[in-house]
């Protein structure tokens, strides 16, 4: 069943896919199911029909054996640990900069005149482009790693956040001057309170790349992480631990993009 239009004499069901058909909550739980079913279903039988060679293609069965073997080690413990510090580290670090900036950018016409041509030219530079440039001056520690995922996500963080809060509605501005409020009360109560919602859904969205970029930063002398596996198990041929590596990569960035929701939830109530 789907959200239903009224139209006169009473509600008519609205096809599946018709523009502005919203599926019950039993319909899109199953659409949500079948979206991860369909997939390994598919997996499952060109596995067992052997259409393609168990060297390149494992399947889901060797995949969780190898899962099971390296979380019964502890491998799997530790890079999820070391992978998800670097990431929150990194984007932690882009995040303090980022909203700020971004709120200031977007109020004030003059920083954004300022910064905007710089950072806009300095986002579409790779940061993997900056690997050598980091390891010369940070060394191969974990600072070159944690400046990588900063330099990634810092940039279209700012433009983003800047973006939400030009969205402001002017009046709410005007009003809050004309009542009294001083140049903070409106960037802290008017601008950032109303933007909070994009604010949210622009980190969700952009701590994808972090993720994207860990396994990048991985590659520079990391001991640890589930990068620097994906690379070990590339070099033995180990395509059950290279698949085993993606699945908790995905999961791992399922879980954190539902933290990010359930935060906007609990944090922004009435824009929802």
């Amino acid at each position: 069943m789907v959200a239903s239009a009224t139209d006169g004499g009473g509600a008519k069901p609205l096809p599946l896919l018709s523009i502005g058909a919203t599926p019950s909550p039993l319909v899109r739980s199953g659409l949500q199911v079948s979206s991860l079913l369909i997939p390994l279903l598919l997996w499952t039988v060109i596995s067992a029909l052997e259409l393609v060679d168990g060297k390149f293609l494992p399947s889901p069965a060797a995949v969780l054996e190898s899962l099971a073997s390296m979380a019964r080690e502890g491998i799997l413990f530790q890079d999820i640990v070391a992978s998800t510090g670097r990431v929150f580290a990194g984007f932690f670090l882009a995040t303090l900069v980022a909203v700020p900036l971004g709120i200031c950018m977007g109020v004030y016409p003059a920083i954004c005149a300022l910064c905007e041509p710089l950072i806009a030219m300095l986002r579409y530079m790779p940061a993997a482009a900056f690997i050598p440039l980091l390891i010369i001056y940070l060394g191969i520690g974990e600072e070159p790693k944690i400046a990588l995922i900063f330099l990634g996500t810092v940039y279209f963080n700012v433009l983003m956040v800047m973006d939400a809060v030009k969205f402001v509605p002017k009046e709410l501005i005007e009003t809050t001057l004309t009542l009294g409020g001083r140049g903070r009360q409106v960037l802290v109560q008017v601008v950032a309170r109303y933007s909070l919602p994009s604010i949210i859904d622009t980190l969700r969205i952009n701590i994808a790349t972090s993720w994207n970029l860990v396994v990048v930063a991985e590659l520079v002398a990391a001991e640890v992480g589930l990068g620097k596996r994906i690379q070990l198990a590339q070099r033995f041929f180990r395509t059950d631990q290279i698949f085993a590596e993606l699945i908790v990569l995905g999961l791992i960035g399922f879980a954190i993009d539902m933290g990010f929701r359930l935060l906007l939830r609990l944090s922004c109530r009435w824009a929802l």
